[in-house]
């Protein structure tokens, strides 16, 4: 088994499609598909099923999948060592981050630690939070920024932990623009704008569920610019981070009570990045 057989591999399975994957990786799809084939023959088993129009994984893909995974994570950690032992002038690194990061100016901080370490490719994923866990915990993230409730799984550690206060956004021109805290109960029944797919999703629709409020769900939106145009266009109000509330410049409120917060979480696998550059950056972030 070579390297490039199993970086084909996965490749496909991001992709769903043997000429996306190709394009992915930069090779023509005949020697992509060789590729692979070769791989099957010596793995002994079929790793796609291609008798759908979207390439879709077998068994015996499904459980090469964490391998490969693992495999891939091994040589960028191997080639950071080597690459720390020239002081990081080569390396690359990875991290994941939330849609509606505040805590932490992440493309500065980024750009100062690409001034400091020229030569380390940075990768950057921003996605939903099951997502970026999946990927940090496979090893294809070394490190995260993630927000929850909820403790984070055992196998990863919290290396930096923030509070995020999350506040009720609503237009000019409302009935609560002028008040500076509000009182879930006082929101049944309003037009509000969901956040599709986040954990300030899953976060209100538990609270208002506990309080035994209803949630009239007029609106959902998957970016948060696009929701905060919403709400100030008044389809409805919503649940924001105060930061994303304050640069908005439209009414914001808190909530009376315990209110509306959650953790924010910079983590990685075991306790300390296994590659170089991403403890150079780990070190960068914390500093």
């Amino acid at each position: 088994m070579e390297l490039r057989q199993v970086e084909h591999f996965l490749a496909v399975v991001r992709s769903g499609s043997f000429t996306a994957a190709a394009q992915d990786v930069h090779v023509v799809q005949s020697a992509l598909s060789a590729s692979i084939r070769k791989l099957e023959r010596e793995l002994g088993a079929p790793l796609f099923d291609r008798t759908t129009r979207r390439v879709a994984l077998t068994e015996a893909g499904r459980a090469l999948l964490p391998l490969a995974h693992r495999i891939t994570a091994d040589v960028v950690a191997a080639r950071g060592e080597v690459a720390a032992v020239a002081g990081l002038t080569r390396g690359r690194v990875s991290i994941g981050t939330i849609q509606t990061l505040t805590v932490v100016d992440l493309p500065a901080r980024l750009g100062e630690f690409r001034v400091r370490y020229p030569g380390v490719r940075i990768q950057v994923r921003e996605s939903t939070v099951p997502d970026l866990l999946s990927r940090v915990g496979n090893g294809e993230l070394d490190l995260s920024f993630l927000a929850g409730e909820e403790p984070l799984p055992a196998e990863l550690v919290s290396f930096a932990r923030w509070t995020q206060h999350l506040v009720l956004l609503c237009h000019p021109g409302h009935r609560l623009e002028r008040r500076r805290r509000v009182r879930l109960a006082e929101l049944a029944d309003e037009p509000f704008i969901d956040f599709s797919g986040s954990g300030i999703q899953s976060t209100a629709a538990r609270r208002f569920a506990d309080a035994g409020v209803r949630q009239n769900r007029v609106c959902e939106a998957t970016h948060m610019p696009l929701l905060v145009d919403l709400v100030a266009a008044g389809l409805g109000v919503s649940i924001v981070p105060q930061p994303v509330a304050e640069k908005s410049g439209l009414p914001f409120a808190r909530f009376e009570g315990p209110g509306f917060s959650r953790a924010i979480h910079l983590a990685g696998r075991g306790p300390k990045p296994a590659n170089p550059a991403a403890r150079a950056l780990l070190t960068h972030l914390l500093g």
